[in-house]
């Protein structure tokens, strides 16, 4: 883990410490969550879900020395493995990852003001919950992210882990996108946008779709870097 001394001090260097951890943890709960899930034997001892600035994860034994050097995720994740729906045990491991995702950040975010510490947050919460990746639901954010750049549905949008990349995402973020998207219809099932639905746009023929006509999650596409549809995949074999 890192020290204090390297710890970052500025409102981007702490976010983007802040978005590594989530990465790794986004990565444990879904892409490798075989994996972490038979890492957490209940047979063993209090394990915890650390997630690392270089965007790994790691299940192990909390930290000995009191305080520790950072806030510790929570303790023995493993116990309740068995005695719980796997959804629903993954989902509650997600809730506390991300408490402690924010307590590490306004730990290193304590000596900034009152207004780094509001914008610190408004990016932290500009991004999707691990709750809401895992249960796969749809964010709905207070306002635009402030380097999120056009709303337009043509325009780069801004994945899960924070990066900027050219799978567009429908925003669902604000009452007017209801107007803006009102005519946009889905190239699989014909249906109209809604806010409230998970939407996924092709880069190349930049057609827009509802998630589960494409058999797309939210946490399939924060991996996605360019999202092809099924009609220009078609197409791309043929040529």
């Amino acid at each position: 883990m890192a020290s204090i001394s390297s710890s970052p001090r500025t409102v981007e260097e702490i976010f983007k410490d802040y978005s590594a951890r989530r990465t790794g943890l986004v990565r444990a709960l879904t892409y490798d969550v075989d994996e972490f899930y038979s890492q957490c034997d209940p047979e063993k001892e209090n394990l915890c879900l650390y997630g690392h600035p270089n965007e790994s994860w790691e299940v192990t034994l909390p930290a000995e020395e009191v305080p520790p050097e950072l806030p510790e995720p929570a303790l023995g994740v493993n116990f309740a493995r068995d005695g719980m729906h796997r959804k629903d045990w993954l989902s509650l491991v997600a809730v506390h990852s991300d408490c402690w995702l924010l307590s590490v950040a306004f730990y290193f975010g304590a000596r900034l003001n009152r207004n780094e510490r509001k914008r610190l947050f408004s990016l932290i919460n500009d991004l999707p919950t691990l709750f809401e990746v895992v249960t796969e639901r749809k964010p709905v954010k207070d306002k635009p992210s402030m380097d999120s750049g056009s709303k337009s549905r043509n325009g780069t949008k801004r994945s899960n882990d924070g990066q900027v990349r050219n799978t567009k995402l429908l925003d669902e973020s604000h009452a007017e996108d209801e107007d803006e998207h009102g005519e946009t219809l889905c190239g699989s099932c014909g249906g109209t946008y809604s806010a409230d639905e998970f939407w996924i746009g092709c880069d190349i023929c930049e057609r827009w779709y509802h998630g589960k006509c494409v058999k797309i999650t939210p946490a399939k596409a924060e991996m996605i870097k360019q999202y092809i549809c099924p009609s220009c995949s078609t197409k791309k074999r043929r040529q």
